[in-house]
């Protein structure tokens, strides 16, 4: 027998031993939907090896958009979705796509963008004029530009600022289509303007000459929920092993390790879920 052949045997022969395991015994996983922020920022990787300690079930995360990880839930390819677009949440539990929608923290975007600030807008504490100062200077603004939480809470900004971004939009903005992550590394390359999280923001590395320019507008508040998708559409989801976690992540064991999460002694996210 040759090499190939005896490799192939003995995988076949792991896969029938591990099928073969009663349920117990096999390895306990479920598959969350949630955004890159979450991802991106290094909660997960913080909290996840907490809950895998205590339960011995391993939280496999899909990290995409806010939009698109509830496409993938509304598919069932999730058990459960973590995500930071509180109109869409509504919408896809209003459609029977979900369970319910249990809140969980919370922290904020901001508008970063280069030392130099061609639209003269550092400091400022509104956000709205900042994006109508951006427009009018045609300074370079990067987008998200894939239906994510941060990319939604965008529009909603340009929105307010009273632009239209069909008739509006020029070379001065780049839509990328992108995480957050690979979107601040566009924003670094082109010394352009980028709205983030600050959780992604304070975990990025390659900043070059960008820095916040404008913080603390409440219409910056970004708030995250957590949802079961409902086995009533999809009866393969994993209803109880999905419902430990959420049941974990906003109980007060939860809530200490979300708010525990820190970089460089600043706290990433705040936990604010509510009890019943």
């Amino acid at each position: 027998m040759n090499a190939v052949r005896r490799l192939l045997l003995a995988a076949l022969l792991a896969a029938a031993h591990f099928a073969a395991l009663p349920a117990g015994a096999q390895q306990k996983f479920i598959t969350v939907a949630s955004t890159t922020s979450t991802e991106q920022s290094g909660l997960f990787g913080h909290l996840l090896p907490i809950y895998a300690k205590k339960t011995g079930v391993q939280v496999r995360v899909v990290a995409l958009g806010t939009g698109q990880a509830l496409d993938v839930a509304r598919r069932g390819d999730a058990d459960v979705v973590f995500v930071h677009d509180k109109p869409a949440e509504e919408k896809f539990v209003a459609e029977g796509f979900g369970v319910a929608r249990r809140e969980v923290m919370y922290n904020d975007f901001v508008l970063i963008g280069p030392k130099s600030d061609p639209a003269q807008v550092a400091g400022g504490k509104d956000i709205v004029v900042a994006f109508g100062k951006i427009r009018a200077a045609q300074a370079p603004i990067v987008s998200r530009g894939d239906r994510s939480g941060t990319h939604s809470a965008e529009l909603r900004l340009w929105k307010m600022a009273g632009i239209g971004l069909a008739a509006a939009r020029g070379p001065w903005y780049r839509d990328t289509g992108s995480g957050m992550g690979p979107a601040l590394n566009t924003a670094s390359s082109m010394n352009a303007y980028i709205l983030a999280d600050r959780g992604t923001w304070l975990s990025f590395k390659n900043r070059g000459e960008l820095t916040i320019v404008v913080e603390g507008d409440q219409r910056l508040f970004n708030q995250y929920g957590v949802i079961l998708v409902n086995p009533a559409k999809h009866p393969h989801v994993k209803k109880e092993l999905g419902q430990a976690f959420i049941d974990w992540i906003v109980s007060d064991e939860g809530q200490r390790a979300i708010a525990g999460y820190k970089i460089g002694g600043e706290q990433l996210f705040f936990p604010n879920a509510k009890r019943g």
